[in-house]
């Protein structure tokens, strides 16, 4: 067991210790300078929890990395536009990468368990295939609402880019997909008594790096903004706190910690490092514009329901 811990801490401390060896630029008024663009893309690869048959293993071995082949992704990386066809060819792959989860802790890279209240949200989540009576069937990300603070920042299918902005007082996030931009107070102010999606942040500066505690979530506020993988919402008691640490000129690890004992047993924590890009092109996300999906669905349901009054009702709308 000793072993295992001191790995595991290992694991934890090996990127801040090379970040002590690093003197990042600072800023004209003297914070350090995180701007830029932190594409995530290359860590599709890469999945939220670790498969089963690796257990502790938090990083692949070098013979198990050289095996892997150009485009691979370890079991449950995020595959949901992996569908072949036109569609498939604009979508990002990922590299391979040695990481085998996002999540570093619990040490088996797997989230806790929920507790009962969390089984009983996890239970009421959307569902992909209905009811679609009305918006409130639907994820925040379904709607184009948001993805999540956590969800916000790790990749997807596509559109992975992530800028940072930085003024005096002020840390700027703009996420491409869904075109959400949290704007962080870094002068001290307390938190406001406001709900939101992705919650209310402040942030600090613990040497090289930023802190952000979130809190005030409001009842929607899925880790990623979704419900596929039926893992339920924040509670309104959760706390986030993320770190960004500038380890070399073009590394940014990020990390963030989720403190939510209304939903799970135990905090959990994801870790990944963002690779700075300065030719990544962030594109316009019009998400509202082109959401199809929402209004067909919903007016599937409309005429579903008019069926159900003239008792002709069809078999496939019958699949809802």
């Amino acid at each position: 067991m000793r072993k295992l811990i001191v790995a595991i801490a290992l694991v934890l401390m090996v990127v801040p210790v090379a970040a002590q060896k690093w003197t990042p630029p600072r800023t004209p008024w003297g914070d350090p300078d995180l701007q830029g663009l932190w594409p995530s893309w290359q860590l599709l690869s890469v999945p939220l929890e670790r498969p089963l048959e690796l257990g502790t293993k938090a990083m692949l071995a070098d013979e198990e990395f050289a095996r892997l082949p150009a485009r691979s992704r370890l079991p449950g990386a995020n595959d949901v536009f992996n569908q072949g066809g036109s569609r498939a060819a604009a979508m990002e792959h990922g590299t391979p990468q040695r990481q085998t989860s996002f999540i570093v802790d619990p040490p088996d890279g797997r989230m806790p368990p929920l507790t009962a209240e969390g089984a009983r949200r996890a239970a009421a989540l959307p569902k992909v295939d209905g009811p679609h009576d009305g918006p409130e069937n639907f994820t925040p990300a379904e709607r184009c609402l948001s993805r999540g603070a956590i969800g916000s920042m790790l990749p997807v299918g596509s559109t992975n880019g992530h800028q940072i902005i930085q003024a005096p007082g002020s840390v700027v996030i703009v996420n491409e997909m869904l075109h959400e931009a949290r704007v962080i107070p870094v002068d001290g102010r307390p938190h406001v008594g406001v709900r939101r999606y992705m919650g209310d942040s402040r942030g600090r500066w613990e040497g090289q790096t930023l802190v952000v505690e979130t809190t005030n979530f409001n009842d929607n506020s899925n880790y990623m903004g979704g419900g596929g993988r039926r893992i339920p919402s924040f509670s309104r008691e959760a706390r986030l706190k993320e770190r960004f640490t500038l380890i070399d000129a073009n590394t940014l690890r990020y990390e963030a910690t989720v403190e939510d004992p209304t939903t799970w047993t135990k905090s959990w924590t994801i870790a990944l490092p963002l690779k700075r890009d300065p030719t990544y092109q962030l594109f316009e996300y019009a998400c509202h514009e082109e959401n199809y999906s929402m209004p067909h669905m919903l007016r599937g349901t409309r005429v579903d329901d008019a069926l159900d009054v003239t008792g002709e009702r069809h078999t496939v709308l019958d699949k809802r």
